[in-house]
């Protein structure tokens, strides 16, 4: 019962033993129908892009009323996920300069430079916006932290202790 090509004239799957050939075409003719008139029509002729989900810009904490819960609430949810995406970009930057520093071992401090000031920047401004403020943090305490540091920043430039740069 073998072909030349090395199959058999049986049957090629154990359903099909039991099941004829022809039974399959009976089902398959309606599925095939619904899919090709109805299904396939409606899907977009575009693939799908999977890229990541972009949301719009709400107003900050400071541009909100006082007795606007709905706007405080959407302002705390920027906060958070831009605080995840700032944290995303920390591990980022901090795996790039992991990298280099394995792959070039001893000359690291000449070839990384670019990366590790990169890192420090970013980490520095990171910590400025989110440090020393705990886990679970909120919009209201990250903005009073923004208004402490300008005022000192206000004083220390007043009195001349610091050459650093606030804007109003």
């Amino acid at each position: 019962m073998s072909s030349t090509d090395g199959r058999t004239d049986g049957p090629e799957t154990p359903l099909e033993r039991y099941i004829p050939a022809d039974s399959f075409q009976t089902l398959k003719k309606p599925v095939k129908f619904i899919r090709e008139k109805f299904v396939l029509p409606f899907r977009s002729k575009d693939p799908p892009v999977y890229y990541h989900r972009r949301f719009e810009r709400v107003p900050t904490i400071d541009q909100c009323e006082v007795d606007d819960p709905l706007c405080r609430y959407e302002a705390n949810i920027q906060f958070i996920r831009d605080k995840q995406v700032d944290s995303a970009i920390i591990k980022i930057l901090r795996r790039r300069l992991t990298e280099c520093r394995a792959y070039w071992n001893e000359d690291a401090e000449l070839k990384c430079q670019k990366e590790h000031s990169l890192f420090v920047d970013n980490l520095q401004n990171w910590f400025v916006k989110y440090g020393e403020m705990g886990f679970n943090v909120d919009v209201v305490s990250a903005y009073m932290k923004q208004k402490h540091r300008m005022i000192w920043l206000r004083r220390k430039h007043e009195s001349g202790e610091t050459d650093l740069q606030y804007r109003d």
